[in-house]
């Protein structure tokens, strides 16, 4: 009779663990992303911002948002001589795992689209659905991004849809102030005055 409660008790903690636990979930290497996002790009330059704690302080005033990274990775996409924009990678934590994730940035400010690389919660993964992160394009530094506002929530999945609005929030304040000053300043239009 023990041994049948102490099986029973093993059973019990396998299936709370085993329903339980992230499965990660790849869904773009970085190389794919970089395609999908600019498809008639000839050349991606790599590049990485490392933020020094005065940038990190300007950061967080500008977008709003608490930074817990050190920096973003991002590629600058070209074809021939012409700028076509920027994927930034970027990382931010659902409500157990990390979230990877890009951001496709216009020359003007303006995202282009986000694409989920790997989502490694047991739940929420309609956030790397079509319809909510079509939500995001045309957004700019101007833009509110707030969730339940501008952008809406995915019941069962509000950590995440929240961590990601924030995310992409701090992206393009990051690309606003340190990238897009990297790129050739005089050739590039504005978010606030290009439709």
């Amino acid at each position: 009779m023990l041994n049948a409660f102490k099986f029973l008790g093993v059973l019990t903690l396998a299936a709370f663990f085993g329903c339980c636990s992230a499965v990660a979930e790849r869904y773009l290497s970085v190389a794919e992303v970089q395609r999908v996002c600019f498809p008639t790009a000839e050349k991606f330059e790599g590049d990485v911002i490392r933020f020094t704690s005065e940038q990190k302080k300007e950061l967080e005033k500008n977008a709003g948002v608490p930074v817990r990274n050190s920096g973003n990775q991002f590629w600058i996409a070209r074809s021939g001589t012409n700028l076509l924009g920027v994927v930034v990678l970027d990382y931010v934590m659902g409500k157990h795992e990390v979230i990877d994730y890009a951001v496709a940035i216009a020359p003007n400010g303006k995202l282009l689209q986000i694409e989920i690389l790997q989502y490694r919660e047991s739940h929420g993964g309609q956030i790397r659905g079509t319809k909510w992160r079509n939500q995001f394009q045309g957004k700019s530094v101007t833009s509110p991004l707030r969730l339940n506002e501008d952008i809406y929530n995915i019941s069962g999945a509000t950590i995440s849809c929240r961590h990601v609005t924030e995310g992409v929030r701090r992206v393009l304040a990051t690309y606003d102030l340190f990238v897009r000053p990297r790129l050739v300043p005089d050739k590039l239009p504005d978010a606030a005055t290009e439709p």
